[in-house]
């Protein structure tokens, strides 16, 4: 996945077992492998028992399922491309798809009667597939796409340095989240994961292995970043660093007032270049549904009992049907600990949050990253989190997000108490470079919102009925004209798809003809037909 999202501790108040009932099956876009794909080179990395298949047939949102005939191990990146090679020789080609830690939540790293290359195998062995340069004025790390981020972290900090855009999971791969955009906290002075890489090896959809960059390459730079993994697959990324902090200081701050929150929040984000010494390093959001407080859990990681009783009383006097909460930090070092807390000090002096409801952590620098890890841990242990998932994540443009709270938190969703996490906070546009494919919203504002409903279905029941939850948002939007843009985008047909894309979709297309021109590469997505279905749709 690419997502950047955590999950929720609603789902600790309900012990269930993973979801059952038949998943969503995608259509396989060809019938078998053509027999001589098991005579190359490569064909003993190459798995078609029911065990590896199975493995590969459904991703973390687990709302489809789609078999591939088989799963490649590769070695190396050439081993990758000799796949895709013969694909496209192939009269009819299969279609092909990279798979890191399979945290897509539509099938979009299924590959439907073909084969699913397990990138993980890359970085198995001894394969040196992070490596750090330190020296000059602009260090930087090389990690190969299938890197977890969280190795790449312990990498870079042995050198007192780390990346500075990240997701708000760790445990994702770098191919992965560069592939759909990498959003968190700090996108709002660093931009997205994608505006933070310096260069990419990417294998095309003709086979070709090509090294690219804004300088060289460029076409293909800007389309496999947020491409979807449309144009090639990403198997290394070199990675701006900066010094890394050690400690942090991290806040949520209550609100009860949607107004109040979203003015705050927008005047952190405009705290930005040149200014980490006067605002937060990391700026975030959520909404909180008053009878999901209620009936939730009675403690966090991070909340005490006692506080989670403070913000139900606060929630029940609000009458709204929703609190909200920021969540900022400050980086700094064991040696300036005096003036973090005066920084902190001075720029809480500045909010409006309500009197008294200000929660605060001291963490190390990695336990603030990897914070995320606690909670897998919690709902692992708990048998929950390999359930359902039917997230969806809009890009909410910044003049519109008050029509939004409205009609969905105090509308659709006011009487609703799904197990989730929603996620809403803004980012400054001009930190994305439009000449990549990853969209945002396309009114001509500064400041737009990532709104997550990251939904946990813990019966089949729930599934449908989020699922429900999720089209009557969607109709919401569109009746409103809301402009809002799905991050991990989900469509149904092409025309979705060109809507999505919009004034871009000429130029997407046109990059898919020229660096996957028989449309192999990440078919779950189904945003462009397998040349063997264009030939069904033509002839019918």
């Amino acid at each position: 996945m690419a997502r950047n999202s955590f999950l929720p501790f609603a789902i600790l108040s309900s012990f269930f077992s993973v979801v059952t009932g038949q998943l969503q099956t995608l259509p396989a876009a060809a019938s078998g492998l053509p027999a001589d794909l098991f005579g190359i080179g490569i064909a003993s990395r190459i798995r078609t028992d029911r065990n590896s298949t199975a493995k590969a047939s459904t991703d973390f949102g687990r709302m489809v399922e789609a078999a591939p005939e088989a799963v490649l191990h590769p070695a190396t990146p050439t081993d990758i491309a000799e796949l895709i090679r013969f694909s496209a020789s192939s009269p009819v080609p299969f279609p092909v798809a990279p798979r890191g830690q399979g945290h897509s939540w539509r099938g979009q790293s299924l590959a439907p009667g073909g084969v699913v290359v397990d990138m993980r195998s890359l970085g198995r062995g001894h394969r040196a597939r992070i490596n750090v340069s330190a020296a000059g004025a602009e260090p930087y790390v090389d990690a190969g796409g299938e890197q977890l981020w969280i190795d790449v972290l312990r990498a870079t900090l042995k050198h007192g340095l780390a990346p500075r855009a990240w997701t708000d999971y760790l445990r994702l791969t770098v191919g992965g989240t560069l592939s759909n955009a990498g959003i968190g906290g700090q996108a709002f002075r660093h931009g997205p994961q994608i505006a933070n890489v310096h260069e990419l090896d990417v294998v095309t959809g003709t086979g070709e292995m090509v090294t690219c960059s804004r300088d060289k390459n460029s076409d293909l730079f800007m389309a496999a970043l947020g491409g979807l993994g449309q144009f090639g697959v990403i198997t290394r990324a070199r990675i701006q660093l900066e010094p890394a902090p050690t400690r942090v200081r991290w806040v949520r701050l209550a609100y009860s007032d949607v107004v109040t929150f979203t003015k705050d929040q927008e005047l952190l984000v405009t705290v930005t270049d040149g200014a980490s010494e006067t605002g937060f390093d990391y700026v975030e959001g959520q909404v909180q549904l008053n009878r999901s407080l209620a009936e939730g859990p009675k403690s966090t990681p991070f909340f005490s009992g006692s506080d989670l009783n403070r913000l139900a009383g606060l929630a029940s006097r609000t009458g709204s049907g929703a609190i909200y909460y920021i969540e900022g930090a400050m980086y700094y070092d064991e040696d300036t600990a005096t003036s973090v807390d005066q920084k902190m000090e001075a720029l809480l002096e500045q909010l409006s949050f309500e009197p008294g409801f200000v929660f605060t952590k001291d963490v190390t620098y990695v336990q603030f990253l990897d914070r995320v890890r606690q909670e897998e841990r919690l709902l692992r242990s708990a048998g929950v989190w390999e359930v359902r998932h039917p997230w969806l994540n809009l890009f909410i443009p910044g003049s519109r997000i008050l029509d939004f709270d409205t009609g969905v938190f105090k509308g659709l969703l006011r009487d609703g108490s799904p197990a989730g996490v929603i996620l809403m906070y803004p980012m400054n546009k001009d930190r994305w470079d439009s000449r990549m494919t990853a969209v945002t919203p396309t009114a001509g504002e500064d400041v737009f919102y990532a709104v997550g409903l990251l939904w946990s279905a813990l019966s089949v029941d729930d599934a449908q009925r989020l699922e429900r939850d999720n089209e009557s948002v969607l109709a919401f939007c569109d009746q409103a004209a809301i402009g809002c843009k799905q991050y991990l985008p989900h469509h149904t047909s092409q025309e979705g798809w060109r809507q999505h894309f919009g004034a871009k979709w000429g130029r997407i297309a046109e990059l898919k003809a020229t660096y996957d021109p028989h449309a192999i590469l990440s078919p779950g997505q189904r945003i462009f037909p397998s040349a063997a279905e264009a030939v069904g749709i033509a002839s019918a």
